[in-house]
């Protein structure tokens, strides 16, 4: 037994016997500018591209905060699409303490094709840029210089004039799959995507296609269960903007769906829509009434319990949505009221949205929830349905409402700085655990 143990006392103990210099060695990145007159810094960022090691280890005039209330400068970091297929960053430098009142702005604009290292490069350029003109007003100001990379003049006479030969058209295509099981069981889904999108400050243009096909296969000893779940579906946009706040355009789409008993269900619906704050603003807080009248054609794969095989349906969409992201967390949530004009009593009222509050120092408050009011079911099959497709939900079901919800609560104490890199111990996990005998 004495012999069985000595491999893991031996790997325990040697920890220990390490000389105390050696364990005081740990962090690879110590903070550069933990004095008690740094820049204090509380870097707000939830979106891709941020990677928190890379900039405390890249901008290390500063000292990095957890918690907002103890920070000199807020970054907040927002962001939106653009019509190449990139994202474009807002980064609000947010003075607070001997700072209050000092803000400032700055942008950055990523490529679709860029990888994530030159995202976070470029974004980290652009912090170190918006936090030097507070910094420099502190102690660490007097070590902080300031580089430049000119182009040569052999590049700037090789670079050619600008032209788009795409006319601002991005275009992408995916395939994905997935598959899992065992003796019991097997699972099978594929999805395929194509989109096609123009983006410019007048006209916006999308078109996407996706395709979804599902297969559970289930081993009951004496059979065996399978079951299939198809959609697809075509979709189109063109929204054309009317000054600041006002825009105009429509919506069309082709659509079938084995869930809800649909061959094919077209679509064709013209909408307008009033934004309550400028368009320019909406990486920080966006508020829009959306009204959409629709015509429908539906053909159904079976006959519905009102003994329809196929109709057409018109329809009108009330939404009222909010976007808003603020030093004090975010929000975001709607609310959409639809109804069919042959019967208003066919209606549907959905609410929906998060909440992400940061209720005083190291307590954050997160909800998400989403409930819906169901009484436009016209879609549904006429036939009985199997015990297989209630319980698998291969085919919708009779139902007045549906929601889900979810909360969470997160309090934080302890030392304020954050600015220490340990990257030991934090690769792998495909691995499993190693036993000496």
């Amino acid at each position: 037994m004495l012999m069985r143990l000595t491999p893991v006392v031996l790997l325990l103990a040697g920890s220990a016997l390490l000389p105390s210099a050696s364990r005081a060695q740990v962090p690879v990145s110590p903070p550069a500018a933990a004095t008690g007159d740094a820049l204090r810094v509380f870097l707000d960022c939830n979106s891709p591209g941020c990677d928190f090691d890379f900039f405390r280890i890249e901008i290390k005039f500063v000292d990095y905060v957890r918690d907002r209330s103890d920070a000199d400068v807020h970054v907040l970091v927002t962001t939106q699409g653009t019509g190449g297929g990139g994202r474009e960053y807002t980064l609000a430098f947010l003075g607070q303490r001997r700072f209050a009142g000092r803000n400032n702005t700055l942008r950055y604009t990523s490529r679709q094709t860029e990888s994530e290292d030159v995202i976070r490069r470029g974004l980290a350029r652009t912090i170190k840029a918006g936090l030097v003109a507070y910094a420099v007003e502190t102690p660490a100001g007097a070590r902080i210089e300031i580089g430049y990379a000119a182009p040569t003049a052999a590049a700037e006479q090789a670079a050619p004039a600008r032209r788009d030969r795409w006319n601002f058209w991005t275009f992408s295509v995916g395939l994905n799959g997935f598959t899992n099981g065992d003796d019991n069981y097997d699972y099978t889904n594929v999805r395929g995507s194509f989109s096609a999108n123009r983006t410019t400050e007048a006209l916006k243009v999308n078109f996407g296609v996706n395709s979804f096909y599902s297969e559970n296969s289930f081993n009951l000893g004496d059979r065996t269960v399978t079951t299939l779940q198809r959609s697809s579906s075509v979709n189109s946009l063109a929204v054309r903007s009317i000054g600041n706040q006002w825009s105009a355009g429509g919506r069309s789409s082709i659509s079938s769906s084995t869930f809800e008993n649909q061959d094919l269900r077209v679509r064709v619906a013209p909408a307008i829509e009033y934004s309550f704050f400028p368009y320019s603003e909406a990486t920080r807080r966006q508020v829009t009434l959306q009204y959409t009248p629709g015509i429908n054609y539906l053909d159904y794969e079976a006959q519905t319990i009102f003994g329809k095989t196929e109709e057409v349906l018109v329809d009108h969409r009330l939404t009222l949505a909010a976007d808003i992201k603020q030093p004090w967390g975010s929000i975001d949530m709607s609310v959409e009221g639809s109804q069919y004009l042959h019967d208003l009593s066919r209606n549907r009222l959905n609410l929906g949205g998060g909440v992400d509050l940061r209720l005083f120092k190291g307590l954050r408050f997160r909800v998400d929830g989403n409930a819906t009011r169901i009484r436009d079911q016209l879609f549904l099959s006429g036939e009985e349905l199997t015990e297989e497709q209630i319980l698998l939900r291969q085919r919708a079901l009779q139902t007045g409402f549906r929601y889900f919800g979810s909360f969470g609560l997160t309090y934080t104490f302890g030392s304020p700085f954050n600015n220490v890199v340990n990257p030991r111990f934090g690769g792998g996990g495909g691995g499993g655990m190693i036993f000496f005998n």
